[in-house]
């Protein structure tokens, strides 16, 4: 079943999230290289692509997984959670109906 993992960011964690993102990219690596990550990305913290010192206030994360227990763990295990980028994580299944 596909899970939706909603993360947001500590206040000022650009300097955080830019020491952890290669071992967080690697997690998301594997689930796609396994099939099962439907998308993923980080929340502007301004309208643009790329904010630069504004940074982000979050990220999304839609990935499959066997139960709800085992995408909560995978959600906590995530560098990002160890190195205090993200302080609330919320995990919800998620029924995909679009695009088909």
């Amino acid at each position: 079943m596909w899970y939706v993992i909603i993360a947001e960011d500590a206040p000022n964690s650009l300097v955080l999230r830019q020491a952890s993102r290669p071992a967080h990219l690697e997690r998301l690596q594997a689930l796609q290289n396994a099939g099962r990550l439907l998308l993923a990305g980080p929340f502007p913290a301004i309208d643009s692509q790329d904010p630069g010192s504004a940074g982000f206030t979050g990220s999304l994360i839609v990935a499959e997984f066997d139960n709800l227990a085992e995408a909560q763990a995978w959600a906590q295990a995530d560098p990002f959670v160890a190195s205090g980028v993200y302080v609330k994580v919320s995990v919800k299944p998620f029924r995909k109906t679009l695009p088909a």
